[in-house]
């Protein structure tokens, strides 16, 4: 038996493993103009490139589910993380697009396959103890990404080239996930357990809970890609006022992520998210109404509080729906970041078409179904509800 100060000890772990995550992301988002540069590639060329990587991420999620049951979740999640990290180097190695492009599906394939890692480790964490922790861990997910955004920026202003800050960067946080890796839960599966397909549609049940996710990642993909240039064209801002405003939403999304596990545990997950959909309902209607650059600021600050704990609580919902949380998980993770990749563009051609307005508009209403579809989340309530039982007091161990 496994005693309560040792899931804590888990819990921690993989925490630090998110934030490892997520300043990877950051560290690169702020180095796509040196590789543009680098690989001589127009605004075109590189969407293209920079599409591999939900591409190599939607291929590669599936086999995550099979490398835990190969290797043990710890040893799996520290192979993971570390591919992760390393893959970091590739894009700034890249001299033309069909490099990139490879590049990108590499990077992407690793990120995907350490994404679904570490969140079926989180959801296990979060059954062992009783109440919500996803929220908390994707906040520190963002938490890392504005580090590793920092970073980054600090090293495009030094003039840095972009190998020597990846490399550097990439040692370091592969040095920190590694270790980090050290206190996860160790999950073995049974001798007799069958192993997941390598490849596998995903469960209804994932399809149902991507389908809330895929509306939070949308209204999530367009502010952070949009926010700036709607105050800038839309309102007449200033360049700083409207790059703050992008900088407003990410910080608060990670802080609505760190302390929505309260929220989640007083409430619970489909309480939170209907709420949450009022409010990204609300702020964008406060953007498409805005005459005033501080109102949209508030519109996109609403909704950024609006849709921050509806990934993390999908993805609990997936680890709880079912049999085989890696790939129910691994299902609900392809939808979000194929969200995530159609949102910006789809902005963008609907504002060619029609305005911002209009664009953002079609977040608005997307942001209804939040509301109206977050009783599929129930079953991250139930896969709680389970394990504060008259069975909470003993915490289970790891399956033998």
């Amino acid at each position: 038996m496994e005693d309560r100060s040792g899931v804590r000890r888990a819990r921690y772990a993989v925490a630090a493993v998110f934030a490892v995550h997520g300043a990877v992301t950051g560290s690169f988002a702020t180095r796509v103009p040196w590789i543009q540069d680098h690989a001589s590639l127009g605004a075109g060329r590189l969407g293209f490139a920079l599409a591999f990587t939900a591409l190599g991420a939607s291929c590669a999620m599936p086999l995550a589910g099979r490398i835990s049951h190969r290797f043990g979740s710890r040893t799996a999640l520290r192979g993971l993380i570390a591919l992760w990290t390393l893959s970091l180097v590739l894009p700034s190695l890249a001299p033309n697009l069909p490099a990139l492009c490879l590049a990108m599906f590499t990077y992407g394939a690793c990120a995907g396959m350490a994404d679904v890692a570490m969140n079926a480790l989180g959801v296990e964490v979060e059954r062992r103890l009783g109440r919500s922790v996803m929220s908390g861990l994707h906040g520190m997910w963002s938490a890392g990404a504005l580090v590793g955004s920092a970073a980054g920026t600090l090293a495009a202003h030094l003039g840095a080239d972009a190998r020597t800050h990846f490399l550097l960067a990439a040692a370091v946080l592969t040095v920190l996930g590694v270790l980090s890796c050290t206190w996860v839960l160790d999950i073995q599966p049974a001798a007799d357990e069958e192993p997941p397909p390598r490849f596998a549609l995903p469960p209804r049940s994932a399809l149902l809970i991507g389908t809330v996710g895929f509306c939070a990642v949308f209204a999530e993909g367009a502010s952070l890609d949009w926010s700036a240039v709607f105050l800038r064209d839309r309102l007449d801002s200033s360049a700083g006022l409207a790059a703050a405003s992008t900088t407003a939403f990410m910080l608060t999304m990670a802080v609505a992520r760190i302390a929505g596990d309260a929220v989640v545990n007083r409430f619970g997950a489909v309480r939170t998210v209907r709420a949450g959909g009022v409010l990204a309902v609300l702020g964008g209607l406060l953007v498409v109404l805005a005459g005033q650059p501080v109102v949209a600021m508030g519109g996109f600050a609403l909704m950024g509080l609006g849709i921050a704990v509806v990934v993390p609580l999908c993805f609990a919902a997936a680890g709880h729906a079912g049999p085989n949380p890696s790939q129910a998980i691994a299902g609900v993770a392809t939808i979000t970041y194929t969200s995530g990749l159609i949102a910006p563009s789809l902005i963008g051609g609907v504002a060619q078409a029609t305005s911002l307005v209009v664009s953002f508009g079609v977040v608005t209403a997307l942001a209804c179904g939040l509301a109206m579809c977050a009783g599929v989340l129930r079953s991250a309530e139930r896969g709680v509800e389970r394990e504060v039982s008259p069975r909470a007091a003993a915490v289970p161990g790891p399956r033998p």
